[in-house]
């Protein structure tokens, strides 16, 4: 099970046009079987895991699209 840093850190260098493309990537990166977990969840897939990211604002618009906002990835 991956940690939902782990898909931050991919990202960094990156945007995504929608949550789709970023699902995709991750599915890439990671294998579509792989579910990931944080600090406080796990057993999320990576559409899950997007959403949960994003309901705590880790996202930040790019311009085009958008992109991980470095300074919320906590390095723990």
């Amino acid at each position: 099970m991956a940690h939902g840093h782990d898909v931050l850190h991919m990202m960094e260098g990156n945007s995504y046009d929608t949550k789709e493309d970023l699902v995709k990537a991750i599915i890439a990166h990671f294998g579509a079987d792989e579910l990931f977990h944080t600090c406080s969840a796990e057993g999320m897939t990576a559409s899950e895991l997007v959403d949960f990211l994003a309901e705590r604002g880790k996202f930040m618009p790019a311009s085009a699209g958008f992109t991980v906002d470095s300074s919320k990835i906590c390095n723990h």
